[in-house]
């Protein structure tokens, strides 16, 4: 029977002892470095059709017909015929619908949209085309959605005709309410049986977009952007910027101007992976610069555009031949140099104008602008040189944020830093998609000598900041959106918020992904035609950007930074000062498999208060994430803790679950 109590006793001691208390100081009496407004943000890229077919809101696919394959996205029956004389110069593709010449034939044009078109029971959709009667007179067109899956005896979920006159191209538009929702719908456009009707830009967009712009976005895709509260927005890309080559890299200034005219593009992620291709996957620019700068007016993001700096994709082009030479590079310096002048210009000017012509006389106020993406060695550096000249020179005020390549360390890592310094970059891009252990900081040193929450506490304060522009957490062997690795990601989130004095933005990447269209993982936000789910991702940019603080507050643990160091358990934690709201916010990740029981001693304030808690937790399986059946599967919860006061200082004992981030809010 000793025996027995004696090892129960043991037992119980071991348990405690794994469980042991552990202590963290946080001195509220002093305020660090100021956390930047731009801190968490949103890098916004056109891969997993995140423009069209996800935020920009059209339904139509190839509605210009200027695809390679001209009648991509669409079916044909009776006399259509293709023309290349159109209104619009850039887009010169329309299509000619001839009277068949038998009343039981039909001439029709159908679109399949973006994996079918996602319409809503009830509300409306704006139609709209440009078109003529080549003859003169007039005609009228019938325009039907369709649901080809119904076994009832009629497709149609709602339909509306125009009528055409004359022979000169115009606009008609008019409004479809489809009866029920559905989607997978098909657009329909029907000949007149008698005249022959030309028709370009055939259009469709609900009218109930986000803040209700006729080329707007999707509703609920840019609504949940907004809910991030972003401080800073990087567009458009990524690798896109570069484009596979010089010809399909992004040029913002096909973005700009009348929608109609904005010509098509190649995206370069639509052949990138064998794996997942898409052969029809292109650029509309339908949302283009000014959609983006309007945006980040909207979210209350600061903008940061970023530019070819003449090199094309380096990882597929390895010649310096699929480059600008340095003698042809002025045309993109003065792209940049316009691109400031189109953002912040006097409508008096060149851009500024084109700007206020599309109807936002004010500025946008721009302070950012990237130069180059993901490029290294010699090549970017001596190309970036005099486009850092000419910006100095003519808008010294603008932040120029520079790339340290695609890794997060090694040779042209390090290399890359050198040269931003030497250049005097305000801000350095750094990328990294790695894996758990990177993130954790317990991947090997020899090879990755900077990872995991410790990473920026040994930077040179004296150089350029850090842009932490890309970054997730890939599993391995579980690329995918679970709860385990966004976990990780906020325990390294808490070195990026305590170095808040050399790191000034960070967004995580990619942000959107079709279901149907993906071809990159993890990614924030996902959905289909109709509905959208934010992942646990989206959840700890959320927590981490709504509760970012104006000031960093020490927080230690036996005088050593939270970090998942030795002896802390799995622990991370950081600590902010809020001055709007006089709140201590603090974060608190627990990355072991067991409870933590935790102590927070704030020094600097006295007696009893409620902490407002929020907290990301889940009791399944660490590999499960949100589905669109499950949208709300794993999502914050708030709560509440009762902290109490000794004489020095008031004190906030809690137990942390286990593998959980636990967010406090207690007034000062």
């Amino acid at each position: 029977m000793k025996l027995k109590l004696f090892t129960f006793a043991l037992t119980l001691a071991a348990s405690f002892s794994a469980q042991a208390q552990h202590t963290m100081d946080v001195n509220t009496k002093k305020l660090g470095a100021p956390v930047s407004s731009t801190m968490y943000g949103l890098f916004f890229e056109d891969i997993n059709y995140a423009a069209d077919g996800g935020l920009y809101a059209e339904l139509v696919a190839n509605r210009s017909f200027e695809f390679p394959n001209h009648f991509a996205g669409w079916d044909i029956s009776g006399k259509v015929t293709l023309k290349d004389d159109g209104p619009f110069d850039k887009n010169p593709h329309y299509v000619r619908l001839a009277p068949s010449g038998h009343n039981d034939k039909h001439t029709m044009i159908e679109n399949r949209g973006f994996f079918g078109m996602g319409v809503k029971g009830g509300e409306e959709y704006r139609f709209s085309v440009w078109a003529r009667v080549p003859d003169g007179g007039s005609s009228k067109l019938w325009i039907d959605l369709v649901d080809n899956a119904t076994m009832g005896d009629d497709q149609k979920l709602g339909n509306a005709s125009v009528d055409i006159s004359g022979k000169e191209w115009k606009k008609y538009t008019t409004t479809i309410k489809p009866k029920r929702t559905f989607a997978k719908a098909h657009l329909r456009v029907w000949g007149d049986s008698k005249v022959t009707t030309d028709v370009e830009h055939v259009s469709l967009f609900p009218v109930k977009t986000y803040k209700g712009r006729e080329n707007g976005l999707r509703e609920d895709l840019a609504k949940a952007l907004e809910d991030v509260h972003p401080g800073v927005f990087r567009f458009p890309g990524g690798c896109i910027v570069e484009g596979t080559d010089l010809a399909t890299r992004y040029q913002w200034k096909n973005t700009v101007g009348p929608v109609e005219n904005r010509p098509l593009n190649e995206n370069r992620w639509h052949y990138t992976f064998t794996s997942r291709y898409f052969p029809d996957y292109y650029q509309t620019y339908g949302l283009g610069f000014f959609e983006f700068f309007q945006l980040c007016e909207d979210i209350g993001a600061e903008p940061l555009p970023v530019l070819s700096v003449g090199l094309s994709c380096q990882f597929q082009n390895k010649s310096e031949n699929a480059h600008v030479a340095m003698d042809q590079l002025q045309p993109y310096i003065d792209d940049c140099l316009d691109l400031i002048e189109f953002a912040n210009g006097p409508v008096d000017s060149k851009w500024g104008k084109v700007r206020a012509d599309m109807g936002h006389p004010d500025p946008f106020n721009m302070k950012y602008i990237g130069i180059g993406n993901e490029q290294w060695d010699t090549p970017y550096f001596e190309r970036l040189k005099p486009f850092v000249a000419a910006v100095r020179a003519k808008y010294p005020n603008i932040k120029i944020v520079g790339t340290s390549g695609p890794d997060s360390e090694g040779k042209m890592f390090d290399k890359g830093w050198v040269a931003m310094k030497d250049q005097k970059a305000d801000l350095v891009d750094e990328h990294f998609y790695r894996n758990e252990q990177w993130f954790l900081g317990t991947a090997p040193k020899d090879r990755y000598p900077n990872c995991g929450a410790l990473r920026y506490d040994s930077y040179d304060r004296k150089g350029p900041k850090v842009f932490a522009g890309e970054y997730a957490c890939h599993g391995n062997g579980k690329k995918w959106n679970h709860f385990e690795t966004s976990l990780y990601e906020a325990a390294f989130m808490t070195g990026i918020e305590r170095n808040a004095d050399i790191v000034e933005m960070a967004t995580y990447a990619p942000l959107f992904a079709h279901v149907e269209g993906w071809q990159w993982r993890p990614d924030m936000i996902w959905y289909d035609n109709l509905r959208m789910f934010k992942s646990v991702s989206y959840y700890v940019q959320q927590m981490y950007a709504m509760n970012k603080g104006t000031n960093v507050l020490s927080l230690t643990m036996d005088k050593q930074p939270v970090a998942g160091q030795p002896g802390q358990d799995g622990l991370f934690a950081s600590s902010v000062f809020d001055k709007t709201t006089g709140e201590i916010i603090i974060k608190v990740i627990n990355t072991s498999k067991q409870a933590q029981p935790i102590t927070l001693n704030l020094q600097g304030i006295k007696g009893e208060r409620t902490a407002e808690t929020l907290t990301l937790s889940h009791n399944g399986s660490m590999d499960d994430e949100n589905t669109l059946d499950q949208p709300e599967k794993i999502k914050p919860v708030e709560g509440s803790v009762k902290c109490t006061s000794d004489k020095k200082q008031t004190v906030l004992n809690d137990q942390l679950p286990a593998m959980s981030f636990r967010l406090y809010k207690i007034k000062k």
